[in-house]
């Protein structure tokens, strides 16, 4: 790159998870998925609302772009054929091998058009390809707003990597090293979406579903398959081909084995009711993965030497994981990002760019950052198309008002403020209730969400009170890590704890969060108890609802008694 660029765009895009993010001389203006605006969840399509709403926000045209930053480099999948064609070798791959070689070739040149493509939408920028792996590190260690740390990625595919240890210094102006990496096949990725699969749910989205049941099943009767699946070796992991297939990157290669099936249980399809074996299929994978990650926290403290964790990639999202790497006492601190998952590594990408360039401006805006996207503070709302519903602006303390109608047990939607970073509600796009109210688990799961009666809520914690309730330890910003609890809530709020004895919880101070903090003193101050079940505005199957339209709709088609939309009341 002949000069600095000034202003460039990150994107994640063409593949699950779109996003984009904005760096003007360093400084974030924003980042936003685009599900949040096209209504269409884990949408693959070309960001075009979020890129249209970066430029407004920071009062630019595109030609004013001066260099794109894609996730992903095509190169990278090119090397993987040849090492594909050893799978050739073992009776067990050999049927894997021409196809994962041709799979990996044609996503090579695809990502290729996919960089043209982007020129051509922006021709007078420099397009770059970013490591996908890099971007994760960068996302989460620039996030961090650490001087120093040892940075994990564990996700399922980055172009060949599946696992990565790196060490970062210095986050304003970021520099990160990689010292140790896995490549596919071996990826607890994959093996974690092969089996929500098998269980009947969709991998890259349900993942979570299956973590949840795994807390009802029983992890002894499936134990020492996965032990034998995937196996840790002194430096990380392997995947046993004989019950995880290698990847094809093709339609029609399944990716658990006859073997797996035989020595488990057939495939489930959605419909079909849930069994003993699927709960404790669930609760063994889970074990396993808990015990992998472990491990490998142990193994990026052994070889950094650093005493903080950066956790990124699609698993970071595994909250029971993070939370066993905490309570391992590895570290002093572990930090997940609020989206470490694929959309978050637009923002990476872009500090990629950024920081290569040779630029001397820190990056700014991103660390400790979950605020990011659109807000709606002024807009108009039409309830023409919903005749039942009605509005009111609120001129009391809307907190103390909000407070006031949730401790009488009603289920609010909230939709204030720039809308969230990642894939959990933070309080600017959340529904709330209650923890005290009976039942109310039941009626946020048949009633509001519409999902699986057994899908735990997570809590909302004032920062300074947490110790009271959970056990964790260490603040907890973007609901990344599942904590033990105190006897005070076993007793006071049993609603937000699993079945396996923890709660996702999200703690809160003033500086992060103002109003959601006034919100949960107002609240303790009339019940005792600075606790509220938090979890995301939207239905199951959608995407959280990132506009007013998207809110209105949820309220019309969902349970909920009310939703709190900037200052106004909404009401059936």
């Amino acid at each position: 790159m002949d000069q600095v660029p000034s202003v460039i765009l990150g994107l994640c895009s063409y593949t699950h998870d779109s996003a984009a993010a904005l760096l003007v001389d360093g400084e974030l203006i924003g980042f936003v998925e685009e599900e949040r605006l096209s209504q269409e969840k884990h949408t693959h399509e070309y960001p075009r609302r979020a890129i249209d709403w970066l430029l407004d926000e920071a009062g630019l045209a595109s030609g004013d772009v001066d260099a794109v930053a894609y996730n992903f480099r095509p190169i990278q999948y090119l090397l993987e054929s040849p090492a594909a064609l050893g799978l050739a070798v073992s009776s067990t791959t050999r049927n894997r091998a021409l196809p994962r070689a041709a799979g990996f070739a044609k996503v090579a040149v695809r990502t290729q058009r996919r960089l043209q493509a982007l020129g051509r939408s922006f021709p007078g920028a420099g397009i770059s390809s970013i490591p996908h792996h890099r971007a994760h590190q960068l996302t989460a260690f620039a996030a961090s707003g650490w001087n120093e740390s040892a940075v994990l990625v564990v996700d399922s595919l980055g172009e060949r990597q599946t696992t990565t240890i790196a060490h970062a210094h210095r986050a304003a102006r970021p520099i990160i090293r990689t010292v140790e990496s896995i490549k596919d096949p071996a990826s607890l990725g994959y093996v974690y979406g092969a089996v929500t699969e098998h269980l009947g749910w969709h991998r890259g989205d349900e993942e979570g579903t299956v973590m949840a049941l795994a807390a009802l099943g029983d992890p002894a009767r499936f134990r020492h398959l996965f032990a034998r699946a995937v196996p840790t070796t002194s430096t990380g992991f392997a995947v046993d081909p004989v019950y995880f297939p290698p990847r094809v990157l093709a339609s029609g290669y399944p990716r658990t084995s006859r073997r797996f099936i035989d020595e488990t249980c057939p495939e489930r399809h959605q419909s079909e009711p849930l069994q003993d074996v699927h709960q404790d299929l669930a609760a063994a994978l889970q074990e396993r993965t808990e015990q992998v990650m472990l491990h490998l926290a142990r193994r990026a403290r052994m070889i950094t030497g650093s005493r903080h964790l950066c956790v990124g990639g699609g698993v970071a999202l595994n909250c029971l994981s993070i939370g066993r790497i905490v309570e391992g006492n590895i570290f002093d601190e572990v930090f997940v990002p609020p989206a470490p998952g694929d959309a978050g590594t637009a923002i990476g990408a872009a500090v990629a760019v950024h920081t290569d360039s040779g630029s001397q401006k820190p990056v700014a805006g991103v660390a400790r950052a979950c605020y990011l996207g659109p807000s709606y503070p002024d807009q108009a709302l039409d309830l023409t198309p919903y005749p039942g519903l009605q509005q009111k602006t609120l001129s009391i303390e809307v907190a103390e008002f909000l407070a006031d109608q949730l401790a009488h047990g009603l289920i609010v939607g909230v939709f204030q403020g720039r809308v969230e970073a990642g894939p959990r509600a933070l309080g600017n796009r959340s529904i709330l209730a209650s923890p005290l109210q009976p039942g109310v688990v039941e009626r946020l799961n048949d009633a509001v969400k519409f999902r699986e009666p057994f899908r735990p809520f997570a809590p909302m914690v004032l920062a300074e009170r947490a110790e009271e309730f959970f056990t964790l330890g260490q603040e907890a910003p973007y609901m990344s890590l599942a904590s033990g609890v105190t006897d005070n809530a076993r007793k006071h709020i049993p609603a937000v704890i699993h079945a396996n004895g923890t709660s996702r919880l999200q703690t809160v101070t003033s500086s992060q969060n103002p109003f959601m903090h006034e919100v949960l003193r107002a609240f303790a101050r009339r019940t005792g108890v600075p606790v509220l079940i938090n979890t995301s505005l939207n239905v199951k199957g959608k995407p959280i609802c990132g506009t007013p339209a998207m809110a209105i709709d949820c309220l019309a088609n969902s349970g909920l008694d009310a939703l709190l939309l900037e200052g106004r009341w909404v009401t059936r």
